[in-house]
């Protein structure tokens, strides 16, 4: 994906008050200097751009081979993947002419009308399926979700489409999507990486202001040379 694309994608984040600098914890417990929260998005405008870039980053892949082209199925995990699934199948739809199903969990198992813990698609044998994320840190929201969809025996997953892959380690010395693939057999494509995130922010202004400056960038640097694996 050439670099254009992903210092749109980037900038898009900033403006949306989607990511953000300062200090912060993520899920799997570690201090961040910056965060990417994807509830932060609340248009329908940032939802069409958002599904817009993921849609881009998906059919990308298919053009590279990376991802087949037989996917039928895009499902979010309870609760901000729900609106990057939907978001990113109308896109598919709109932009590329690929009508595409979706369908995403609840956090708790329904025990009245048609019951069960998931809703739009009914997955079935044979079913290729996406899973769309915002960010993966140490790839504790997919382990998580993986036997919700392993319960349909005969399903397979293509992979894992995030906004940001943060580089970080997961469990051990490896970084989460390298685990994450040697656990289970799943590739991730992220639309962009921390480095690309330093590259086009630093010292360059987004609305008029610096959001990485040089100090900024030391903590950022530091966070990556704690966490992070090269």
């Amino acid at each position: 994906m050439h670099s254009i694309y992903k210092e749109e994608f980037i900038r898009f984040m900033v403006e949306s008050g989607v990511l953000t600098f300062g200090d912060f914890v993520t899920k799997s417990g570690r201090s961040t200097p910056y965060f990417i929260n994807t509830g932060n998005y609340r248009t329908g405008k940032q939802a069409q751009q958002l599904g817009r870039f993921y849609a881009a980053c998906i059919t990308d892949n298919i053009k590279a081979g990376n991802i087949s082209e037989d996917i039928n199925v895009l499902f979010g995990p309870a609760y901000k993947g729900i609106p990057l699934a939907v978001s990113t199948s109308v896109a598919l739809s709109a932009e590329y002419g690929i009508n595409i199903n979706y369908c995403f969990n609840r956090k708790e198992k329904k025990d009245h009308g048609e019951g069960g813990n998931m809703v739009g698609h009914k997955l079935q044998a044979g079913d290729k399926i996406l899973i769309t994320e915002d960010v993966i840190t140490a790839g504790t929201a997919v382990r998580e979700t993986l036997p919700l969809l392993l319960e349909t025996e005969g399903v397979k997953i293509e992979g894992l489409i995030v906004s940001v892959d943060r580089m970080e380690r997961g469990r051990g010395e490896k970084t989460a999507i390298q685990e994450l693939y040697e656990d289970f057999g799943i590739p991730t494509y992220p639309i962009v990486n921390v480095r690309d995130v330093i590259d086009t922010l630093h010292n360059t202004p987004v609305d008029g202001k610096i959001v990485i400056d040089d100090d900024i960038k030391r903590l950022m640097e530091k966070y990556l040379k704690e966490y992070c694996v090269k």
